[in-house]
């Protein structure tokens, strides 16, 4: 059975779904921040290790000034209401993006969930004003820096290298990608974090994707073989010790 350690989601739909029951957009980004707590009740109890959530792209800045008011707002209640929970849960909160577009009082916010919710047991990351391009090219730019200041050659910048400037570092690699909402692309989200991911789409719109729909997903995934380059009889045999590095014992 794959090994399930990181999952990541798009969470899409929220404002179909408010359309669906008659209300405001912003009603479903509120329906959307339960679910949240349902998702990530759900992989705990499976023992994965990282969530992330999409949860405001580089890209979203082009919606209606006030929808982009309200999802700060949100987002800035969460943060005051969920970090001691999540504390006490065991998670530990990361917060990654731009954060360069957002106010004082919501960068203190961030700074201030991030302090309090140091948990052992698992890692909920909120992907905020992040784009996979942006990460790349933030990385680039580090690693550009090294060359300049002459403590790295360009001949040893290569993936290793790469890894240590991307949002995401210190994680385990990204497992599984999810896109709720019925599409089928992932956004600029996780570009470089999403080479082997496997990729499942749901239908549901994000406030319907509950603690059930994460567990289907959770089997879907533990049903795929991975082979990461390699042949379906090389992953298969007995003398396949890691099919994700490639490693394959004598």
């Amino acid at each position: 059975m794959n090994s399930l350690r990181h999952v990541a989601i798009i969470m899409d739909g929220n404002n179909r779904w408010a359309k669906r029951q008659g209300k405001s957009g912003i009603f479903g980004h509120k329906t959307g921040v339960e679910r949240i707590r349902d998702v990530l009740s759900a992989c705990r109890k499976r023992d994965i290790e990282v969530l992330t959530l999409f949860a405001f792209s580089s890209e979203n800045w082009k919606r209606p000034p006030k929808e982009v008011e309200a999802l700060m707002g949100l987002f800035y209640n969460y943060l005051k209401k969920e970090a001691k929970k999540l504390a006490d849960d065991g998670v530990t909160l990361k917060v990654i993006g731009n954060r360069a577009r957002f106010d004082k009082r919501l960068k203190a916010a961030i700074e201030e969930a991030e302090s309090i919710a140091q948990g052992p047991e698992s890692t909920l990351v909120i992907a905020a004003d992040y784009g996979g391009r942006w990460d790349i090219a933030h990385a680039a730019q580090s690693l550009a820096k090294q060359v300049q200041e002459g403590t790295l050659a360009a001949e040893d910048i290569n993936e290793a290298a790469f890894e240590p400037f991307l949002s995401t570092a210190g994680l385990p690699q990204l497992d599984l990608l999810i896109r709720t909402g019925g599409e089928y692309r992932i956004s600029n989200y996780l570009l470089w974090q999403a080479a082997y991911a496997e990729l499942y789409f749901s239908s549901l719109l994000w406030p319907e994707f509950d603690a059930q729909a994460m567990n289907a997903a959770a089997d879907d995934f533990a049903m795929r073989q991975r082979r990461f380059g390699m042949t379906s009889e090389q992953v298969e045999s007995p003398n396949c010790v890691n099919a994700a590095s490639g490693d394959l014992s004598a």
